[in-house]
């Protein structure tokens, strides 16, 4: 198979991967009413059905990379690809609301070995000079499940029921598994051991700081159980930093966050996604309870926004190849945040759909083309040979930024708003809005800490340059 050819199959395996992924974190938000009705399930258990999907989706990412790099990145991801595909199964098949959530656990199990090791084979196949053109592809067709996730949802849920949501992964997934086995090559991280106590102090503390951060809304934050879960989140985080520093292989290394282009990309995609899946939680929900509509209609009115992911971002990865990553960065965050203040400041119950369509558009416009500049300037910034720690790294912080997100912007609602009526909602909803907008400026910031665009030469003596530290520390 020739080098092209591989590219191809590569571009077009992840991207799919990452489509399925992805479809099942946003399909969920317009059947979130249906389940509610259908289940039973508190607002606590609501948010449980996003959660914990995120939850172990973000606490084994690096669990996830790790393995990929020791045994084999094509083997882990074929092995990911089938938890993913029978959890779906067990997800539609749920009697009960906790069956459902802990399906949703298992679900992003094997989410969480597919998103680190889709970023980081395309990564490795792809060089420098042509990344950012294929992370824009591979955002692009991920921006499918952006745009048809909410619309489908609301079409399988109004039209058939709420399970068929789950259903639709398990063909998908085993007509892309033979393809992963015969058109993917073996690849491995340069590491040859694997950190078993980093691995296990990342998790945990993952683990406590998200599970506090759910919890808070509904235990109280001042509750024993939260404050607990926080403070040994913290404390394993910095054991989780003392022992990378004296480990032998780490599971990530700390000579990464040297490079500003690393820390500052890391920082704007946990704070350009915390605003994103916060605002996603609700969005939909404020189509049916503020405005009145049915799943699908929610669904259909969402297009304008989610559908700029998928047109805008195969073009600002092209162009993030020849201009750089920072105006994207700051530029995107900044139209983001200004798309949210706007439809804060106009959301209302009952109103008319058009005068949503402007912001709606200007915040996809700003996310579509921040997204892929992240993912560049992160994966840019690591050495070739371990793209799987950096992808890892990035992946695990914008899913704990999305949970991150969702617990703030929940609590934020839940002090404004709630369900007793659409003037509740919309009341909570729009103070929502504007700390998701606030998140939004605060990544903008962080993006002006990327480096100014470098040439192709540069770049490949910055990373030689890592890699030495790298081997140094």
């Amino acid at each position: 198979m020739s080098s092209r050819s591989h590219r191809a199959w590569v571009l077009a395996l992840t991207s799919i991967a990452s489509l399925m992924v992805a479809l099942d974190t946003l399909i969920v938000t317009v059947a979130l009413s249906t389940i509610r009705s259908d289940l039973g399930a508190t607002l606590e258990e609501l948010e449980w059905t996003v959660t914990a999907y995120s939850l172990s989706l973000a606490v084994l990412l690096m669990t996830g990379s790790a393995l990929g790099d020791r045994y084999g990145r094509k083997r882990l991801f074929a092995v990911g690809l089938v938890v993913f595909t029978a959890a779906s199964a067990a997800c539609a098949l749920a009697p009960g609301i906790g069956w459902l959530i802990a399906a949703r656990i298992v679900q992003g199990a094997g989410a969480a070995v597919l998103m680190p090791l889709s970023l980081a084979i395309l990564s490795a196949a792809y060089p420098p000079e042509r990344r950012g053109r294929a992370m824009g592809v591979f955002m692009g067709v991920t921006g499918l499940s952006v745009v048809g996730g909410p619309l489908l949802g609301g079409a399988i849920t109004e039209g058939a029921s709420w399970e068929w949501i789950f259903w639709l992964n398990v063909p998908l997934g085993l007509l892309v598994l033979p393809f992963v086995l015969t058109r993917i090559e073996e690849s491995r991280g340069g590491d040859t051991g694997l950190d078993l106590p980093g691995l296990a102090l990342g998790t945990a503390a993952a683990f406590g700081l998200v599970w506090g951060l759910v919890r808070g809304n509904v235990a109280g934050w001042g509750n024993a159980e939260v404050v607990t879960a926080l403070v040994l989140g913290v404390a394993l985080l910095a054991a989780f930093v003392a022992w990378e520093r004296r480990a032998s292989e780490p599971m990530l290394p700390l000579a990464f966050f040297r490079s500003r282009a690393f820390s500052a990309g890391n920082a704007t995609a946990f704070l350009l996604t915390a605003s994103l899946f916060g605002t996603l939680f609700l969005i939909a929900q404020f189509m049916e309870i503020g405005l009145g509509h049915t799943p699908f209609e929610a669904g259909l009115r969402l297009v304008p926004w989610t559908g700029c992911l998928m047109v805008v971002a195969p073009v600002a990865g092209a162009l993030v190849d020849r201009l750089g990553e920072r105006p994207f960065l700051v530029g995107g965050l900044l139209l983001q945040a200004g798309g949210f203040a706007w439809l804060a400041l106009i959301a209302e119950p009952g109103m008319a759909y058009a005068p949503l369509v402007p912001p709606l558009v200007i915040s996809g416009i700003g996310i579509a083309m921040a997204i892929p500049a992240t993912q560049n300037s992160v994966v840019g910034a690591v050495p070739a040979h371990m793209i799987g720690k950096g992808a890892g790294t990035n992946t695990m912080l914008r899913q704990l930024g999305g949970v991150f997100g969702i617990a703030v912007l929940v609590a934020v609602f839940a002090g404004r708003g709630g369900y007793a009526s659409p003037r509740e909602f919309t009341d909570g909803f729009v103070a929502a809005l504007a700390g998701a907008a606030l998140l939004a400026l605060a990544g903008a910031a962080a993006g002006l800490l990327i480096p100014r665009r470098r040439t192709t030469a540069d770049a490949a003596d910055g990373a030689r340059d890592r890699h030495r530290e790298v081997v140094r520390s």
